[in-house]
């Protein structure tokens, strides 16, 4: 009778000992997961060519930015394996008065010869002012190739 009692108790242990074990390997799981998932979710610097490019995609639609004051200086291109596409786009005020920045006033075009707007912002500028804007251009399997604006007709 002790005998199997003792042997009772100690399966008993054993089978909690086991559920524990289980429990914090599940729990490791989770935290190792999450941080895979997070690691995913960070922003790489897309690789730019040093010379200016000249893209000949055809728009037949005739996809143009809005006309502005808004000259772009330059832009550094942000992605990551999501497909999120991002910009830090350094945009300079041409006029001499207080100007108003929307994301109609930029295009972007993408490596399928997509032309796409940044996601909705607005941004004011002074006079002659120039800013570093970081936008969103939403989710695209493919890279954005350059971004652009429109000054003069």
């Amino acid at each position: 009778m002790y005998g199997e009692k003792a042997l009772i108790n100690t399966t008993v242990f054993i089978i909690k000992e086991w559920q524990l074990a289980k429990s914090l390997t599940m729990a490791l799981l989770c935290v190792a997961f999450s941080a895979s998932c997070a690691a995913n979710d960070a922003l790489s610097i897309d690789q730019t060519p040093i010379h200016t490019m000249d893209l000949a995609f055809p728009n037949e639609n005739n996809v143009q930015p809005s006309l502005g004051d808004f000259g772009i200086k330059n832009h550094v291109l942000m992605s990551n394996d999501e497909g999120e596409r991002w910009a830090v786009v350094t945009i300079e005020n041409e006029a001499s008065g207080r100007r108003t920045l929307t994301n109609k006033h930029l295009l972007a075009i993408l490596a399928n010869g997509e032309r796409i707007h940044p996601n909705d912002f607005s941004e004011s500028f002074d006079g002659k002012e120039m800013k570093s804007v970081t936008m969103s251009f939403g989710y695209s399997k493919f890279p954005i190739l350059s971004i652009y604006s429109r000054t003069d007709i």
